[in-house]
């Protein structure tokens, strides 16, 4: 394992969190499996939408590209992921259903009602907890965006994983950085978002919760509205099977394919026309 420094990672952190509206306030909220840290922005009388990062070093600082966009419309809450760097606190959640229970915690932590209807967005492994919890709690949410979801629609390519595998085993900053510079096509990426997943190889997370895809049949039961990116360039899985995949099985979806936009440059960029989309998505 690869030393992992906390004074760096939180330097970078807080580097990237400076891109958020000035208005960003920071809260942790207790559940059952400990606490939770959660960025929030926006108006506090707007209709409420959780975003959940992707997985490794993404954190929900991640979504500084999207925030001062989505918080004029949604009092936005933007949560560290259980068992993956960041600052939330929270450990032990070791099935898709202990998912479920810490999301709900978190949501009721919020202060936000069990019958209020909820937004959720969501990118890579964030949107795949995302997926879950609308098929889990199907009265509860009722929009859902996903950015370039990974184990939705469509499996991880063989050449990904293997790619992967040395920065997995080992966690070393040249070896996130190199792998997301593969992945992205030496696409240039934010810079102070680069060392925040630099810094973060080697933190002290558990592992992650994984399962199996939703079957089609559930899909083809989800009655929330779908929202769907897909990254065109994409190296994680393949682009066309997972829109192919989603336009059939989800009943109520919109697909937007990406041009020019790899997995991991979700969503610190910004590519044109993605937040006029969002925006009128979530129904303004």
């Amino acid at each position: 394992m690869g030393t992992y420094d906390d004074g760096a990672f939180q330097a970078a952190y807080d580097k990237v969190m400076a891109k958020w509206p000035a208005d960003r306030e920071a809260v942790t909220v207790p559940t059952p499996f400990g606490g939770t840290y959660v960025n929030v922005c926006g108006p506090r009388d707007a209709p409420p939408l959780l975003l959940l990062p992707g997985g490794g070093g993404a954190t929900s600082a991640s979504w500084f590209a999207q925030a001062a966009d989505l918080a004029r419309v949604r009092r936005v809450y933007a949560v560290d992921l259980v068992g993956a760097a960041g600052r939330t606190e929270a450990r032990g959640v070791r099935t898709v259903g202990d998912l479920g229970d810490w999301l709900d915690a978190v949501l009721a932590g919020l202060g936000i009602e069990p019958t209020a209807p909820v937004d959720l967005g969501g990118h890579s492994y964030g949107a795949w907890i995302a997926l879950h919890h609308a098929l889990r709690a199907p009265d509860r949410v009722s929009r859902l965006f996903l950015l370039d979801p990974t184990q939705c629609f469509a499996g991880f390519e063989t050449a990904y994983l293997l790619r992967a595998l040395p920065m997995l085993l080992r966690p070393t900053p040249r070896r996130v950085w190199a792998f997301l510079d593969w992945e992205s096509g030496g696409a240039g990426l934010d810079p102070d978002w680069l060392r925040l997943q630099e810094t973060a190889a080697g933190f002290p997370a558990g592992r992650p919760v994984t399962g199996p895809r939703p079957t089609p049949e559930a899909l083809r039961g989800l009655r929330a509205r779908v929202l769907l990116f897909v990254a065109a360039n994409s190296r994680t899985h393949d682009p066309c099977e997972v829109a192919a995949r989603a336009d059939e099985w989800l009943p109520h979806v919109e697909t937007v394919v990406l041009p020019d936009v790899s997995h991991h440059q979700l969503p610190v960029a910004a590519p044109s026309g993605m937040g006029r989309r969002l925006i009128s998505f979530l129904g303004v």
